[in-house]
């Protein structure tokens, strides 16, 4: 299994990122995990605009979604070959009206279903291509859903975005690669069931045993050096800072 860090900037892009979308590959099968502001362009400095095999959006705010939007007159109206198959896109309930009320100026009759195979996420598991998929939801002022992908032993556990929560602990537990993001400060900001800070996420990744933890999902004007070592803390892992391009092979 390979991960790929497409953007990993939180809220809004940076002037080095943009916003979350990892892309999972594994014989062959290519999983995009959100699409967030900017993301479709980066997408396709990794893979060619036409080779994702299917698309799973953790909620449906801007900065995890909108490049869905761009996305979707690449496939509705490709130059070449004709209209793209649908592929599939899980995700919350609703995905395929909030995304069609985002790019046209009146949700009617939506034609986003002729190149989108939508598929409502619940907490659960499924199979989707190579992968053993699990989906939790978790705490976020909207529908939001963490992912625990397993691939021939591997384990990859990407958290969306969340609070502290059990669910997420219970999607990490043994990861071999937690993908955690924190957009706060420990100290600083203190809203519960929104973001995780450094020291939080460090302490989901100890509790659950994981293999790594790579922190994401951290907005330009949060310190994310400050951040990793509020997690070096209380992780005693190998830990780092998510940067456009990394790529990690389990």
């Amino acid at each position: 299994m390979k991960l790929t860090v497409v953007g990993c900037s939180g809220s809004f892009p940076s002037a080095e990122s943009a916003c979350s979308s990892y892309l999972v590959e594994a014989d062959g099968f290519r999983l995009l995990l959100d699409m967030g502001n900017g993301a479709l362009g980066e997408l396709q400095r990794h893979i060619g605009l036409y080779d994702l095999d299917a698309i799973f959006l953790s909620h449906l705010h801007a900065d995890h979604c909108i490049d869905m939007c761009g996305y979707f007159v690449a496939r509705y109206y490709r130059h070449e070959g004709g209209r793209c198959e649908a592929i599939p896109v899980y995700g919350p309930e609703g995905t395929e009206q909030r995304l069609t009320t985002a790019y046209a100026d009146t949700p009617s009759k939506s034609s986003m279903s002729e190149v989108f195979d939508f598929h409502t996420l619940k907490p659960g598991t499924f199979e989707l291509g190579p992968f053993s998929v699990r989906t939790e939801r978790v705490a976020h002022p909207v529908e939001a859903y963490g992912i625990r992908l397993e691939h021939e032993g591997k384990t990859l556990t990407y958290s969306g975005d969340t609070g502290v929560c059990e669910p997420l602990h219970q999607l990490a537990d043994g990861a071999d690669l937690f993908l955690c993001e924190a957009s706060f400060t420990h100290g600083k900001e203190d809203v519960p069931d929104l973001h995780l800070n450094g020291r939080e996420a460090g302490a989901h990744a100890q509790r659950a045993n994981a293999g790594r933890l790579v922190l994401t999902h951290i907005p330009p004007w949060t310190d994310g050096e400050r951040n990793l070592a509020d997690a070096r803390a209380v992780f005693s892992g190998p830990s780092e800072i998510a940067v456009p391009g990394a790529v990690y092979h389990l």
